[in-house]
């Protein structure tokens, strides 16, 4: 007489149901992308309808260091990301560390930008229109960064506590996904500020 299994072992060409943590993390993305395009649609909108400067083209310089920084964090944490897979912790750390650094620096850069601005051009959030929607999509974006960073660093108590393990990975991954999502809206505010607003 024949027996049937009572589990189905899935075969590997089989789909699976994405984890719990992964379709919160797109859902979360999706609701801030929607966030984000609401910005960029009105910075867009307003972009040249002020009757006063100062203007983008006077005072805006490309942050390119700054925005190096953080596109190469997304590398970095890529690296991390498969050391945790295949249980090489040391290595998790330095490149977790590296990612950290990074995303830090470039906030040093947008602060010292915004300095520069305010203290040496005069530009605020209440100084015409362009002062009210850059502030407010770069500083949206630069909210997201402070976020990640320390989402990041509490993964690295963790680590260097020796509480973070290779079957923590699919959890290091999730919280990867919302900062690439952080690195890919800095190319769109980028190309948007400093490309098309210049």
């Amino acid at each position: 007489m024949a027996t049937v299994p009572l589990e189905h072992v899935p075969n590997e060409g089989e789909w699976r149901m994405p984890s719990r943590g992964v379709v919160a993390m797109a859902s979360l993305i999706t609701a801030e992308a929607s966030i984000f395009t609401i910005f960029v649609v009105a910075y867009l909108y307003y972009l040249g309808r002020d009757t006063g400067g100062p203007t983008p083209k006077e005072v805006l310089e490309i942050p390119y260091f700054g925005t190096v920084c953080l596109l190469s964090s997304s590398g970095f944490i890529m690296l991390a990301e498969r050391a945790i897979e295949n249980g090489r912790m040391a290595a998790f750390r330095l490149w977790w560390i590296i990612t950290i650094l990074l995303g830090a620096i470039f906030l040093v850069d947008t602060g010292m930008e915004w300095y520069e601005l305010m203290v040496h051009d005069h530009l605020t959030i209440h100084t015409n229109l362009f002062g009210t929607t850059f502030y407010s999509l770069v500083g949206l974006h630069a909210s997201h960064v402070v976020v990640g960073l320390l989402m990041m660093l509490v993964v690295l108590v963790f680590g260097l506590t020796g509480h973070l393990r290779a079957e923590h990975a699919s959890r290091v991954k999730v919280l990867a996904l919302y900062w690439h999502f952080v690195d890919a809206v800095w190319v769109v505010v980028f190309t948007v500020v400093y490309v098309v607003g210049r």
